[in-house]
């Protein structure tokens, strides 16, 4: 039997894309749908286009590489921005396809997770790398690792969340976040 691997690429229920040292090669109706870009406007973009802030995207840039040197792919949840400008939770998952040059280029997939877990209160690019982490399980100490700060410094953001979302535990801030009450 022969496979159509464009049309599967095309029909995939996940958004998919293709990239090339951060920019987008291709991509999917999916991932055009989910984020409300064009692929003809898509095609060519940095992935930055799809990050809250310039400041996430070269973060995280930063982060995956030794992950995708290791391992060869990475996975997490985050929050990405549409066309529009809203902001969403999406997991997020790729393979380098080269594991020495991880940006060279690399297939990834997103899935909107906006149904499950609706973003409800502002969050600062800061604020949405510890509450992503806080939804892994991690502790302040870990995520301070993780984020290259300091436990404390995680803590204070830990409490910001909580402000913010009414929570009077960790557990009650992870429980919300994942309602997105």
């Amino acid at each position: 039997m022969d496979v159509d691997y464009r049309l599967a690429f095309e029909h995939a229920p996940v958004g998919l894309c293709l990239s090339r040292n951060r920019v987008i090669v291709d991509c999917n109706a999916q991932l055009c749908e989910m984020f409300g870009w064009s692929r003809e406007t898509l095609t060519g973009q940095s992935f930055l286009v799809l990050y809250p802030s310039a400041e996430e995207y070269e973060r995280l840039g930063k982060r995956m590489v030794p992950i995708l040197n290791a391992k060869g792919h990475y996975g997490d949840d985050r929050i990405m921005k549409r066309a529009s400008g809203e902001v969403f939770w999406c997991h997020v998952t790729g393979r380098a396809l080269n594991r020495e040059a991880p940006h060279e280029s690399g297939i990834w997939a997103f899935e909107d997770l906006s149904a499950q877990r609706p973003v409800k209160a502002e969050l600062t690019a800061r604020e949405r790398e510890v509450a992503a982490r806080l939804l892994e399980g991690l502790t302040s100490k870990e995520i301070g690792k993780t984020l290259t700060i300091s436990h404390r410094t995680v803590e204070i953001y830990r409490a910001r969340l909580m402000r913010k979302y009414r929570a009077n535990t960790t557990a009650d801030l992870v429980h919300k976040l994942m309602a997105g009450s």
